[in-house]
C-alpha cells in the first residue's frame, strides 16, 4: 500500500538538521530545495522544536473562537511584520487555502467577480486558486473551475491596465514567479499594478507563499518592491514545515470578509511553531543574510558556469538557473553524484530554495557540483 498522488523519489529521508537531510542509510544531503521553501530557519531548529514541543505538552488543539496565547501572539507578530495597514490576519493550513480566502474576501468586499491573474503564475491546486493558476497541466480533468478569471502577460503593464476595470474584484500576482520559472519583474511594473487596482477600486493580492519570510532579501517581497497590497498571503515556511498559511488584509477587506472559516485555523501547536520561526528569522537577520549569500551564489554561477547556462535570475535565496539541457537529469545527477537536493521550475530551470541559513561555503559546494556535472 502506498500513496497515489506523489511519485516517490528513491531517497528515504529519515531526519534533518540545519541545512542537511539524512536518509535511512545515513547519507548526508545538502538541501537546496527546503521542500519548496518550507524550512527557512533550517531543519529542526531547536527554538522551533522547543516551542512546538512545549505547546504539545499543554494543549494540542482548541478552535479559533477561543483565544489562545500562541495564536494571539502570532496574530500580533504577523501584523507587526507586514506592510503598513495590512494588519488583519486570518490563519489556515496551506498556501492554496490562503489564496482561496484572499479571492473570497476580495469578491465579498468589492461586490465584483472578475479576477485578473498572470500567465505562468501559480496560486494553488484547490478549485478557486487553481482557476487563477495558468498552466493547463494542473487543470486537466478538474473542470469546470471557478469562472471570471482573465490572464494577462506577466510584466506587461499595458496589458494589466487594459484588463483591470470596474468589474474587477482583484488582481492576484506573485512578486517573483516561482513555479513559472523564477521570473522577476521590475519594481515599476508592480507599482503600476498597485496604481491600476487602486484607481479601479479593486484589491491587489500579493501571493507571497514562496517569496515571503525573508526569501528574497526582505521579510516580504512587497517591501523590496515598495508596494503595499490590500491582501498578502503566505504559507510554506511560516511554521517551519508544519501546515500553516495566513491571509493578511487591510481594514476595508477584513471588515467585509463575509462568512468564512476553517476548523484548524491557527491551532496552538502550529501557532507556537510559527511564532518561533518568525522570532528566529528576525533575531538572526535571515533576510539580509539571504540577500548576501544569494548574491554570492548567483555571481559564482554566472562567473564559473556562464557558457554552460542560459541565465541566472531571482532575488535573495530564490534562484533560478536556466540550463541548456533538461533540469530533471541535472537534478538526478546532483542528488546521486553529489548528495545535493534541489528542485525544478519547468523543464529547463533549476530552482534553488535552500534554508535561509546556508552559508557561502554551501554555495561553493553547489557550484562545484554543477561545474562538474555540466562539464
Amino acid at each position: 500500500m502506498s500513496g497515489f498522488v506523489f511519485s516517490e523519489k528513491p531517497i528515504r529521508i529519515d531526519r534533518g538538521e540545519g541545512v542537511y537531510l539524512y536518509d535511512t542509510n545515513g547519507t548526508e544531503y545538502l538541501d537546496f530545495g527546503a521542500s519548496y521553501a518550507c524550512t527557512p530557519v533550517g531543519h529542526c531548529h531547536p527554538e522551533v522544536v522547543d516551542a512546538a514541543t512545549s505547546q504539545l505538552e499543554d494543549l494540542f488543539y482548541v478552535q479559533a473562537s477561543y483565544p489562545h496565547a500562541a495564536r494571539t501572539a502570532l496574530y500580533r507578530k504577523l501584523a507587526d511584520s507586514a506592510p503598513v495597514d495590512v494588519e488583519n490576519v486570518w490563519l489556515c493550513n496551506s498556501g492554496t487555502e490562503a489564496n482561496e480566502a484572499a479571492l473570497k474576501f476580495a469578491r465579498h468586499a468589492t461586490g465584483r467577480s472578475k479576477i485578473v491573474a498572470t500567465k505562468r503564475g501559480f496560486h494553488g491546486r484547490t478549485m478557486g486558486s487553481l482557476a487563477a493558476t495558468w498552466k493547463d497541466k494542473y487543470k486537466e480533468g478538474f473542470g469546470p473551475l471557478a469562472g471570471g478569471v482573465e490572464f494577462v502577460e506577466y510584466g506587461d503593464a499595458e496589458a494589466m491596465a487594459e484588463a483591470v476595470d470596474e468589474d474587477t474584484a482583484a488582481v492576484i500576482i506573485e512578486p517573483l514567479q516561482g513555479e513559472g520559472g523564477i521570473n522577476p519583474v521590475p519594481k515599476a511594473y508592480l507599482q503600476s499594478v498597485r496604481v491600476e487596482t487602486a484607481t479601479a477600486g479593486a484589491a491587489l493580492i500579493l501571493d507571497e507563499i514562496q517569496t515571503g519570510l525573508g526569501r528574497t532579501g526582505e521579510l516580504w517581497a512587497a517591501d523590496k518592491y515598495d508596494v503595499v497590497p490590500d491582501v498578502l498571503t503566505t504559507a510554506k515556511g511560516l511554521a517551519s514545515g508544519l501546515p500553516m498559511g495566513a491571509t493578511l488584509c487591510r481594514d476595508w477587506i477584513a471588515e467585509d470578509a463575509g462568512n468564512h472559516g476553517s476548523t484548524f485555523s491557527g491551532g496552538p501547536v502550529v501557532s507556537a511553531a510559527a511564532g518561533a520561526t518568525l522570532d528566529v528569522i528576525e533575531r538572526e537577520g535571515l533576510p539580509s543574510h539571504a540577500a548576501d549569500v544569494g548574491a554570492y551564489i548567483r555571481g559564482e554561477i554566472e562567473a564559473r558556469l556562464g557558457d554552460e547556462i542560459r541565465e541566472v535570475r531571482g532575488h535573495g535565496l530564490m534562484i533560478g538557473v536556466e540550463v541548456r539541457r533538461g533540469s530533471n537529469r541535472l537534478l538526478r545527477d546532483l542528488a546521486i553524484e553529489h548528495d545535493i537536493l534541489a528542485l525544478p521550475a519547468g523543464r529547463t530551470v533549476l530552482r534553488l530554495l535552500p534554508p535561509l541559513t546556508v552559508e557561502r561555503e554551501h554555495g561553493d559546494e553547489l557550484v562545484d557540483a554543477l561545474e562538474d556535472i555540466l562539464a
